[in-house]
Parts: structure tokens; sequence; C-alpha cells
């Protein structure tokens, strides 16, 4: 637990010098308080990064005190201590900027627990501020991750603390939930941004020219091979990689990268020379990787060799907190891009957009949004820009009870790879990139449906 620099705000003397010591004897910096003037005179001369605050004081109470101190530093962390019959107070004092609140008489188990959970925000804070400060400084582009909900502010810090290091990260997630954003965050802070970070999706390329791809392979090693070719292994040397669907990978095309992530070698096909290459393997999949290992379809050494750390993005409809700020940002993305003034949307666009469960994640979400900005007629968009007419009712909040949910989900899905294919002009490459799918896995759901290949 990080120490911190705590002013203690208690009319009562004993009380007071009471905390002070108890906070003291756990290694913090203790200061103490008799009053609101004297508590504001304290943060404007020097820094705190906790206040325990007493609700009854002499002149200013609690709620005034908490308003002031605010007004000097929106930064503290502010406790209020209260007694049980004023704990309806302290609860509107959360609401003016107060983290949390704590009953008298104070239980000093309790406020340990409650200090240690503080010096942990704090600290996750000061970390993810060095993490910006220094993509700012180091002008990279690392794509917008647009977050509110905590959750994910605890994976933009993972990706932080991990980018300085060589280690073998792999990403989880469903599809469009962001997985390669967070993989060129890792690379953009870390020490290879110079160099560059080659990307290749596993899954959408066949399977028998995959090998050749990552490794490289030498003339004559394959029919149509006619002249030497650099594979992405070479590519990203002094960078890093990242390998996306790493699930769909061959059993020999596992077997290689292996030997890479052991020996930091490899030959390319058909070639009798070893090639040394320094390059971060980052990995990502929508795939549940463990159960392909029970399974024997991936290797469990491998599996163990890219997990050394492991990030995984929650779904959209986990993180509801975070669908109106990326709906902002898209809209403010689009209109610029389409040169059109959308002001935002109807209350009633919004609370559908808001209930909606989005299976296709951000990506989904995205694309929505682009669509109802280049469609919409007026500076506000409706409802009626928004395509879920032809929506289950199952994919909102509030689902609806009865009915055969496999058929509806038989249905729902056939609905939306028709329309996919309907917006792309049939570019199977492009429909299955909208809809957060492998080519591979989308030629599979035409045939299951009895669609056109």
């Amino acid at each position: 637990m990080g120490k911190l620099n705590i002013l203690v705000v208690e009319d009562g003397q004993s009380q007071r010098e009471m905390l002070k010591g108890f906070l003291a004897g756990e290694g913090h910096r203790v200061a103490g308080a008799e009053d609101g003037n004297a508590a504001i005179q304290q943060v404007r001369d020097g820094h705190f990064d906790l206040l325990l605050l007493d609700f009854k004081m002499p002149g200013m109470n609690g709620i005034e005190i908490l308003k002031k101190i605010k007004n000097i530093n929106p930064q503290i962390s502010v406790v209020m201590m209260t007694a049980y019959g004023t704990i309806e107070t302290a609860v509107d004092a959360m609401k003016l900027g107060a983290v949390d609140y704590i009953t008298k008489p104070i239980d000093l188990d309790e406020l340990i627990v409650l200090v240690g959970r503080i010096s942990e925000r704090q600290t996750l804070i000061r970390e993810n501020e060095i993490l910006r400060k220094k993509l700012w400084k180091k002008e990279i582009s690392t794509g917008q991750i647009i977050y509110k909900d905590p959750g994910m502010e605890e994976i933009v810090n993972m990706a932080g603390r991990v980018a300085p290091s060589r280690t073998t990260v792999l990403i989880q997630g469903e599809s469009g939930t962001g997985k390669e954003l967070f993989a060129r965050l890792v690379h953009a802070t870390s020490p290879r941004s110079g160099k560059p970070m080659v990307v290749v999706n596993c899954g959408a390329i066949p399977e028998t020219l995959l090998e050749s791809e990552l490794f490289g392979h030498e003339k004559g090693a394959f029919t149509g091979a006619s002249a030497r070719r650099i594979g992405r292994f070479e590519e990203a040397d002094g960078g890093t990689l990242f390998l996306d669907e790493i699930g769909e990978l061959s059993p020999a095309v596992q077997v290689k990268l292996l030997r890479f992530l052991q020996e930091r070698e490899f030959q390319r096909l058909g070639g009798n020379q070893t090639i040394r290459a320094d390059v971060r393997i980052i990995s990502a999949t929508n795939r549940n990787l463990e159960e392909r290992v029970k399974e024997g379809t991936f290797r469990e050494d491998l599996y163990y060799r890219l997990n050394v750390v492991s990030m995984t993005i929650p779904p959209l409809r986990d993180r509801r907190g975070d669908i109106q700020v990326l709906i902002e940002y898209f809209i403010k993305q689009f209109s610029s891009e389409n040169d059109k003034e959308i002001d935002g949307l109807s209350s009633e666009a919004m609370d559908t957009l808001l209930k909606y469960d989005y299976p296709g994640n951000v990506r989904e979400l995205e694309n929505i949004i682009e669509r109802a900005v280049v469609i919409a007629r007026d500076r506000v968009i409706s409802i009626k820009d928004l395509p879920f007419e032809d929506i289950s009712p199952d994919l909102f909040t509030g689902h609806k009870e009865g009915g055969a949910l496999k058929d509806e989900i038989e249905s729902l899905e056939r609905k939306r790879i028709e329309q996919a294919l309907e917006e792309t002009g049939n570019n199977q490459t492009r429909a299955a990139e909208l809809l957060g799918l492998t080519e591979r896995t989308l030629r599979y759901k035409l045939k299951k449906h009895g669609l056109k290949e």
C-alpha cells in the first residue's frame, strides 16, 4: 500500500490525536486541523492526498468545508466521518465529491481497509497520468481507447505497466471489443515504439499460406514461390508482432511459433539458414484457448508461453457506462469525416442505444453511429436512423421471456449476415470484418444457413 499525505479534520482533540497517531503508525504522513478554516488554509499551503473530514464542525459544517476544499483541489480524496444518525447527509456529501464515509465510533480495521483502497486508487490515477504524458511526449498515435468504466481503467493501467518489458501478452475478448487497440497501446508506450508493430490476422490467411506469411520462404519452396520472401517476423525485428486470432493457428505453425518463443530463432519455409530476430509477441483471441487446449487443438506449452501476461477486454454490454461516451466520440468523428453537422441523438434514439446488447461490441456501435450520421437528414439522429427494425428484442436489456430461443438466435444471425453482405456488396472479407468474424467462420455460417457463398 502506498503512503499518503493525510489531513484529519476533527474538532475533538483526543479523537484527532488518536487518528493521527494511528495513521502515522501505519506509515502515512499525517497532519491535523481543528476546524474548517484551518483545514482550508492547510490545503492551500500544502499537498494532501486524503482528508478525513468530520461532518459536525464548529463554524462551517462538513458539507461547506467539502465544497471549498474541492474548489481548491478537485483531486483530493475526501472521506466523511459521521455518526449513525447523519449517514444520509454523508451520502449527500458523496454526491458532491466525497469518495466514501465512515461511521463513528471509528473501527480502525475498517479505516485501514478504506485508506488502502484510496491509496490503490491514487496509485492507479498517477500511473495512468504518467502513461498519458508518455503518449503525449512521444506524439504517438495509438488509436482511441474511449472509456469511463473503472474496469477499463485498470486494463489501460496494466497495459502501461507491462509495456516496458519484452514479456508476451495475450489479449482476450469477444470480437469487436478493441483488442488491437490495446496491443497498439502496449507497443506505443514501450521502448520498441520506434520500430514497427506488424499485424497479422491469423484467421484471415489461408492455412496453407500462413506459415510463409509469418516466417517467409525461399525461392522454389513451393509451387509459385518464384523469389525469396521476407516474413513478418523479420519485418518486425526490433519491434512487435501482433498475432490476431491466434486460436486459428494450425498445429505445424504452432510448433514453429513455440520454437521461436523458446529460442528466438526460426527458418524460412524451404530454407536451412537459422535466422534470429528480436520480436515481442502480443497475441489476441476471441476463443477460449484453455478449452482448445483441453480439446487437443492448441498446444498447452504454447498457450503458457503466450499467456505470461493476460488482459481480458470485457464486452460492451458489461460496461454500459462506456456506451454514451463512445456514442459521443463516434458522432464527433463521423460528423467531421462526412462534413456534417450532427448535434446528437433524440432521447428515444439514445435510450434505444443504451439498452441494446451489442453482440458485435464497440465495432458494431461504431458501425451503427457511422451509418446514422451518413443517412441522417436532420442535425439530431432519430430512432428511424438506427438499424433496429429487424433486430430481435432479446438483444435489448429486459429480454422478453418465451419463444424458442435457439430459433430466434438462428434467425437473427441469418438476418445480420444478409444485412452485412448487402451493405458490403457481397464482399465476404468486409462482411466478416463488419460482423466481427473470421472469413473461415463466415463461410461456415453461410453454408449453415443455406446462403450463397
